[in-house]
């Protein structure tokens, strides 16, 4: 589908329908924007939960 058809249909729909689409691309977005970091968290996590974890003299050295 090319942009030019997505503009199309755009056009003929009513303004709530229009929001819930916009709604939906930028969840879209947002969540292949952050897979990396919920990707470092869900890694940390498992880190955290074997015991993998920083002293307050490392963090601070």
């Amino acid at each position: 589908m090319s942009t030019e058809t997505l503009e199309f249909y755009l056009e003929k729909l009513d303004k709530k329908d229009r929001e819930k689409l916009l709604k939906l691309a930028k969840l879209l977005y947002e969540q292949k924007k952050y897979k990396k970091l919920r990707e470092e968290v869900e890694e940390r996590r498992k880190e955290i939960i074997e015991g993998e974890v920083l002293s307050h003299e490392e963090v601070w050295k």
